[in-house]
């Protein structure tokens, strides 16, 4: 042979370490092929004609001694390197096919093209041609189980043939077949040469040996013959060169996604139980913080129906224990003055007793409330029916009620109108002259409706036994500041009392503070099932590790036929952020379901947002990423002689 070689080893050697100790399985070999040559290597078992194979084609590197392809020594390559030389000059036929069960004929004929970048219909196109060719025409969307193990070689054989590599590594391509199986698979490769492929076979049989042209027996790691055999028919034509146009990168996206939802559709149990951690926690996460958002609305609404332009103005120091239960400073002469603070617009005293109330037969518990006129414009409270007292009936002491609707129902059930009937607080009887109407409870659950409320002069003679009250209520202007409305009466009460024996609390302060510790508690809930949501993640983590032991095989497969490890892990971490995609849109719709479903049954007031969506379905896709990476990582680094070699 003459000019430079396409293959050349020189001293090549290569050695494992075995239960500790090493073991030289390749020693000193030195070979050089030519381009278009047709080689087999032949050797028993263990005798080192495997490893020199998978030298050859850059699955494996030698640990001394140099190998060169077309006079680049690739010893000093990348990985990525290396898998490019796999991908564009290499073809690989092994002897138990290795195809992937999964694809159809046509896209195991297409994978290696897939890694080289080549658009979808061009290789397609070639792919169908080079079966077609190959004999199974009729066969093309048939997948390896539906083919005879003669039909699968001549699919492996398409599939080395892909790219337009010029070389063709054949590790025992007959090994798997019968008589006539085996002869149909060399007389393929014999056209392959003959048309200008570098043919080199693996082989201990010599009768397959026999179709060779060069013939380089090895023993114990050593070449001991290099024999050339007589040609016969016509000459090989020129090296074949590369076919399809490629361009660098993964695998284009829609590729991956179209590998990874069939690999989870071939799955579906174990996809089903990966989501379903995932669809739990994105939907505690919506569920949850829907609920929270309504409990929080509700309460502030409740808040806010009091009025949020409201001061009260309460007994005792602020911050001193029981203070409020022996300052008594609190007195009808106060209100005239706190009627004049600038911004006041109507202020009201207050004092509440717990007190029985009677009506013929029946008996109830109420809340009995002493206060002024503008009650219920104070409070945004209107009446349903009749009136509410007026200033002539504070003034005059007169003994009238006004009801709320529990008392109503309660007293009355619904037979009875209420107005102009007497009834009983204590032993004084009120003429009951009007009912507001229904308010709800308050944020601690206490019924505002079952309540009376009586002029505060005639309370405080004829239930309460005393003259001050428990707080006043002062609703601000519209458009007055409220901070110095608070300061005028901070100023005016000082000077009255002599003494801070008062407190002020604003309205606002208080939403605001409903609004903060609802804030807490909706985060709180946020956070458990942020917990769930991480937990799922461990759960896709730990089985994606499990789908890349499974697929160990498949994985050294892909690295045979040019996937890079960039390639590797970009599939298997978009299964998991795939998993995780399914996953958080089920979750979501979960979510919802089971917020309405809570409204319905439990009554419980529940608001959907966007941003809680948004974010249980971010962390869902970002759980794919963080906990899919490490399986993905481990996939890539994966040696492809240890992962061809299993099971």
């Amino acid at each position: 042979m003459t000019g430079s070689p396409l293959l050349s080893l020189m001293g090549v050697t290569r050695t494992y370490t075995s239960g500790g100790e090493p073991l030289t399985v390749l020693k000193e070999v030195t070979l050089e092929i030519q381009s278009g040559e047709f080689v087999a290597i032949m050797g028993a078992s263990g005798s080192g004609k495997s490893t020199l194979m998978n030298i050859i084609g850059c699955l494996d590197k030698p640990t001394t001694g140099n190998y060169c392809i077309r006079g680049v020594n690739v010893s000093a390559l990348s990985g990525d390197s290396l898998a490019a030389l796999r991908r564009d000059t290499f073809g690989f036929i092994f002897q138990r096919y290795n195809l992937m069960s999964d694809l159809s004929a046509v896209e195991n004929t297409e994978v290696p093209a897939v890694y080289r970048g080549t658009e979808k219909a061009p290789r397609e196109e070639r792919a169908r041609k080079l079966l077609t060719d190959l004999g199974l025409g009729d066969r093309l969307g048939h997948h390896p189980n539906q083919l005879s193990g003669g039909q699968q070689q001549r699919v492996s054989i398409a599939r080395a043939l892909m790219n337009g590599g010029p070389v063709i590594l054949a590790d025992e391509p007959t090994g798997a077949l019968d008589t006539n199986g085996g002869k149909e698979v060399m007389a393929i490769l014999e056209k392959l040469n003959r048309q200008g492929h570098t043919i080199i076979v693996v082989t201990h049989d010599s009768d397959i040996a026999g179709y060779a042209h060069r013939i380089v027996r090895i023993a114990d790691g050593c070449i001991t013959s290099d024999d050339l055999q007589p040609v016969t028919g016509s000459p090989s034509s020129p090296a074949v060169q590369p076919v399809m146009a490629a361009k660098q990168g993964v695998a284009v996206l829609g590729e991956a996604l179209k590998m990874a939802l069939r690999s989870l559709v071939n799955n579906r149990m174990r996809t089903a139980l990966t989501m379903l951690g995932i669809v739990i926690g994105v939907a505690s996460v919506v569920a949850l913080m829907a609920i929270g958002n309504g409990a929080k609305q509700e309460v502030l609404e409740r808040i806010q129906a009091m009025g949020t332009d409201l001061l009260t103005v309460g007994r005792g120091p602020r911050n001193v224990r029981a203070s409020g239960q022996i300052v008594t400073s609190f007195l009808p002469e106060d209100l005239p003055s706190i009627a004049l603070v600038q911004g006041v617009a109507m202020s009201i005293p207050e004092t509440e007793l717990s007190s029985l109330l009677r009506f013929g037969n029946e008996d109830l518990t109420v809340t009995v409330v002493g206060t002024g006129e503008d009650f219920s414009k104070v409070h945004d409270w209107p009446v349903q029916s009749g009136v509410f007292f007026t200033a002539e009936h504070v003034r005059r002491y007169a003994q009238v009620v006004v009801i709320g609707q529990t008392v109503a129902t309660n007293l009355f059930h619904g037979t009875l109108d209420p107005l102009g009937q007497y009834i009983l607080i204590g032993t004084a009887p009120f003429l009951v002259i009007g009912m507001l109407s229904p308010k709800g409870s308050t944020a601690r659950g206490d019924d505002l409706d079952n309540s009376v409320w009586l002029p505060y002069t005639t309370a405080g003679a004829r239930i309460f036994g005393q003259r001050f009250f428990n707080h006043f209520v002062i609703r601000v202007k519209p458009g007055a500041d409220m901070a110095a409305v608070q300061k005028g009466l901070q100023s005016l009460l000082l000077k009255r009392h002599g003494k801070e024996d008062f407190n002020i609390r604003n309205m606002a302060d208080t939403i605001a503070t409903a609004n903060e510790t609802q804030n807490t508690l909706t985060y709180l809930l946020a956070a458990i099932a942020v917990i769930s949501l991480i937990v799922g993640g461990i759960g896709v983590m730990n089985i994606m590790l499990v789908s890349v032991t499974e697929r160990t095989r498949e994985i050294g497969i892909r690295m045979a036929i040019g996937a890079r490890g960039f390639d590797v892990l970009f599939q298997f971490l978009v299964e998991a952020v795939m998993v995780c995609f399914f996953g958080g849109i089920a979750g979501v719709f979960v979510g919802i379901g089971s917020g309405l479903a809570i409204a319905v049954l439990a009554g419980w007031s529940v608001i959907f947002t966007a941003a809680p969506i948004v974010v249980a379905f971010g962390f869902a896709f970002l759980t794919g990423i963080i906990f899919g990476y490490l399986p993905a990582r481990k996939a890539a680094q994966l040696d492809p002689i240890d992962a061809l070699a299993r099971d």
